[in-house]
């Protein structure tokens, strides 16, 4: 690997080729302020945060997109330079809504915390604002443009992270807005509602639709019933809201803090997720056996369902039947549980603690009233339930340890890998394999479909039948691995694709990482493996031997693909059109 020597502010430091002046000065810690800059995924110099002087230039270069060379000679803090950044900070501050007290990002803003860094007491410029627009119509997002500072974090994520893109500078000069087509909304374009545009964002211009009102309402209402359940992921990232570290596993203090928050039984979505792999497992063994539809394409991640309507209504026939964890949890609460407890179901109120935006909209989705009421009523965020506990005054961390209700707390290691990337494929053959030998597995852990690669393929061999598996995290490496299987250049028997990067651990709905934050740290690869620790120090390991799970089943749906778990645990999916349709 070639080398280059260079100094910055006097200090020499060596850096390979092709190293950009940024990365070169985090080597010897020294850090240049950025806006616009996401590594990996917008790096673009636009917004000019992070200039620098460099000698024999003849102007400021933007650090985040400007290579090394030999004996190049940068200074990061002259005069010049920190004059530049306060001057392009107060204009960014002039036509930006400082209402900074009452927005979810409040001390968790980038651009707050530069203005604090770079010692702004004033802004010297004042004018007219820009034209805002405040979009709610979509279930998962809000979009708020009067906050909105043109660094297309969002648009590179949704075009090139995602493969998404409907949202895009739009007008030109002062009237440039980020938004989709024709200033719509996002509710009325092919937006999947996965909420990475909101982890791209630094500042408010993009937020979760808020449901923690319609929450605290159900919990003040002596007449409800009201229950909630925790998804996987979220174990391993409510505690960094609360200052525990990154992937830190606070799984039995969520039940101690939840029922101190007002909840009347605190129960578990790995439930839902080693239900969900009974009826999936049994689904694709049939249609392996009976020649059905393959590849099986799991169904457990909503961004990624809706992506297949809009963008691959060919492949609706190869996704699974089964509905997600999560609402497979609403559809038998409002059933085996309250003909089991004696509870009105109409006096059941499901919330659902998600990593996850577009969980939003999966639950207001028609197809999901199978129980004869709406599956699930309300989805919170990991960010939303941390505003509530403290709101209430409750500190996760100093919560004691305690453990989830019975019957839907009871799950296994398998329920619980379904927050990492690979997790769905991996809990399947946990459970296939042990189905049709009949022998207990030596290895449970199929390493094959585990780790942070965008796609990863593996072939494990069942009863001397090679099944073809593939797993694919985030949208753009789901056009990929899609796009070949369409074109025959791949042929496989059982998918999983996750919407978000990593998995659930990277969903829409969990806590911000600022662009410093994520420079060096790969925090998705971090909260899985501490799934995957989980799944380790789990009593029971394979989703079929889930003792509730094998209650249910002999109390209420008789087995797998019954025509009870039809009636309740399965659903259809409809194709949807890409762009909005013309009146």
């Amino acid at each position: 690997m070639e080398m280059v020597n260079l100094t910055i502010d006097g200090e020499k430091v060596q850096v390979p080729k092709g190293t950009t002046v940024l990365e070169a000065a985090r080597k010897i810690g020294k850090k240049i302020p950025t806006l616009c800059f996401l590594k990996g995924i917008n790096e673009i110099g636009a917004c000019r945060m992070c200039v620098v002087e460099v000698k024999g230039a003849r102007a400021l270069q933007a650090a985040c997109v400007y290579p090394v060379s030999e004996g190049m000679e940068v200074y990061t803090n002259t005069p010049a330079v920190r004059e530049a950044r306060k001057v392009t900070l107060e204009l960014l501050l002039s036509d930006h809504n400082l209402e900074c007290p009452t927005c979810v990002r409040n001390l968790n803003c980038e651009l707050q915390k530069l203005a604090e860094e770079l010692g702004i007491k004033s802004i010297r410029f004042t004018g007219e604002k820009h034209k805002a627009k405040y979009d709610d119509f979509s279930p998962s997002i809000v979009r708020d443009t009067s906050k909105c500072i043109l660094c297309r974090r969002c648009v590179s994520t949704c075009h090139n992270v995602q493969g998404v893109g409907v949202i895009s500078p739009n007008h030109r000069g002062f009237e440039t807005m980020v938004a989709p087509v024709y200033d719509m909304s996002l509710a009325e374009v092919a937006c999947v509602n996965c909420g990475q545009c909101i982890l791209a964002c630094p500042v408010g211009a993009l937020k979760e639709k808020d449901d923690t009102d319609k929450v605290w309402q159900a919990l003040q209402d002596p007449e409800k019933h009201v229950i909630v359940q925790i998804a996987p992921a979220v174990r391993v990232s409510l505690g960094e809201e609360f200052g525990l570290g990154r992937g830190a596993i606070v799984t039995k203090k969520i039940p101690a803090a939840l029922r101190r928050l007002g909840f009347d039984r605190v129960f578990d979505t790995d439930f839902g997720a080693d239900l969900t792999i009974m009826e999936e497992g049994h689904e694709f063994l049939e249609r392996l056996e009976h020649g059905g539809k393959l590849p099986l394409i799991t169904s457990c991640s909503p961004g990624w369902i809706k992506f297949c309507e809009h963008y691959y209504p060919e492949f609706l026939e190869n996704l699974s039947t089964c509905k997600s964890p999560q609402q497979m949890f609403g559809a038998v609460a409002k059933t085996y549980y309250a003909q089991k407890m004696g509870i009105d179901p109409s006096k059941i109120f499901v919330v659902s603690i998600m990593p996850c935006t577009a969980k939003k909209y999966e639950c207001q989705r028609p197809e999901m009233r199978s129980s004869g009421y709406q599956d699930v009523d309300a989805v919170l965020t990991t960010r939303e339930i941390a505003r509530m506990l403290k709101e209430a005054g409750i500190n996760l961390a100093a919560m004691p340890d305690e453990e989830f209700d019975e019957p839907l707390g009871i799950s296994t290691g398998a329920g619980a890998i379904f927050g990492a990337t690979g997790g769905v494929m991996e809990a399947a053959l946990r459970t296939v394999y042990e189905v049709v030998t009949g022998k207990e597995l030596e290895n449970i852990e199929f390493t094959g479909v585990r780790g942070v690669e965008g796609i990863k393929e593996a072939v494990v061999e069942i009863n001397g039948m090679k099944i073809k598996v593939a797993v694919a995290h985030g949208l753009a490496n789901a056009r990929k691995l899609l796009d070949r299987v369409k074109n025959k250049e791949a042929e496989y028997h059982f998918i999983e694709i996750m919407a978000c990067p990593g998995g659930c651990v990277g969903g829409g709905g969990q806590p911000i990482l600022s662009a410093d934050e994520r420079f060096d740290v790969d925090y998705r690869a971090i909260r899985g493996n501490a799934i995957y620790e989980v799944d380790r120090k789990m009593p029971l390991r394979k989703s079929h031997e889930n003792p509730a799970v094998q209650q249910l089943y002999k109390e209420f749906l008789g087995k797998p693909l019954s025509e009870k778990s039809h009636e309740l645990l399965h659903t259809h999916y409809t194709p949807r059109p890409r762009y909005p349709e013309a009146e």
